[in-house]
C-alpha cells in the first residue's frame, strides 16, 4: 500500500494496480466500485469511485458507467505503480532536505547565540580590565588547587588581580573571591611586567 500520507482512493488505486500486476487481479476482470471496493477497504462509494477514476485516467481499466470497471491493462498498472514509488521517493528527499536545512539553521542559531555571549563577555572583560590580562593555563601539578582565592590570599602573593576564569569551557568574568583554582582551568590576569612570573612562581614553585 501507499504511504498513508496519500489521499484514501490514491492507496486504494495503487493496492489494485499491485494486485494486478500480481495476477490476483486479471485482465478482463470487473471491479465493482459499490459493492466490490467500498466493502473491501471499508470506504464511502464516492471514495471507490475516485479510485476507480484514478485507474482510468491512467488507462489500467475501462470504466463502465453503472457498473464499475473492466481490467484492460497488466504494463499500464506497472507504469502507475513506478511512477507513484517516484513520487513517493521525491517527497521522502523533500522531506530528509527540509529536516537537514531545519537542523543546520537550529546549529546556526546556537552558533549565533554562542557568539553574542562571547561579545558580550569580552565587552565586560575589556570594560572591567582596560589592561591587557595575561593568560595562564593551569596544567601542572600545583598544591594549591581546590583553594580559593581567599585561601591563596592571591594578591598579596603575587600582585596580580583575577579578572577572569575558564572552567569547563565557560568563562567567568571578574569571579568572586570564593573561586578554587582546578587543574585545566584557565586564569585571566592583569598586573606588573613580573605578575607572569609571580603568578608561576607562586602557582608551581616556577618562574616559566
Amino acid at each position: 500500500m501507499a504511504s498513508t500520507k496519500q489521499p484514501r482512493y490514491r492507496q486504494i488505486a495503487l493496492d489494485i494496480a499491485e494486485k494486478i500486476t500480481a495476477n490476483q487481479i486479471k485482465i478482463g476482470d470487473k471491479i465493482h466500485a459499490r459493492s466490490k471496493i467500498a466493502t473491501t477497504y471499508g470506504v464511502s462509494s464516492e471514495t471507490a469511485r475516485r479510485a476507480i477514476n484514478v485507474l482510468a485516467d491512467m488507462d489500467i481499466v475501462q470504466a463502465q458507467h453503472g457498473t464499475g470497471a473492466i481490467v484492460t491493462s497488466r504494463d499500464k498498472a506497472v507504469e502507475f505503480i513506478k511512477i507513484e514509488q517516484a513520487s513517493s521517493d521525491l517527497k521522502a528527499i523533500k522531506t530528509d532536505l527540509a529536516n537537514s536545512i531545519a537542523e543546520q539553521q537550529t546549529e546556526l542559531d546556537h552558533m549565533a547565540e554562542l557568539l553574542k555571549t562571547f561579545l558580550q563577555e569580552s565587552q565586560s572583560f575589556q570594560q572591567l580590565s582596560p589592561m591587557h590580562p595575561f593568560e595562564l593555563k593551569l596544567e601542572a601539578p600545583s598544591d594549591k588547587y581546590g583553594m580559593n582565592l581567599t585561601e591563596l590570599n592571591f594578591w598579596h602573593q603575587t600582585g596580580a588581580t583575577l579578572v577572569g576564569i575558564e572552567q569547563d569551557g565557560k568563562l567567568t568574568v571578574s569571579p568572586g573571591p570564593y573561586v578554587t583554582f582546578e587543574q585545566g582551568d584557565t586564569i585571566y590576569f592583569v598586573g606588573n611586567e613580573d605578575s607572569v612570573a609571580k603568578v608561576n612562581y607562586f602557582l608551581f614553585n616556577t618562574d616559566n
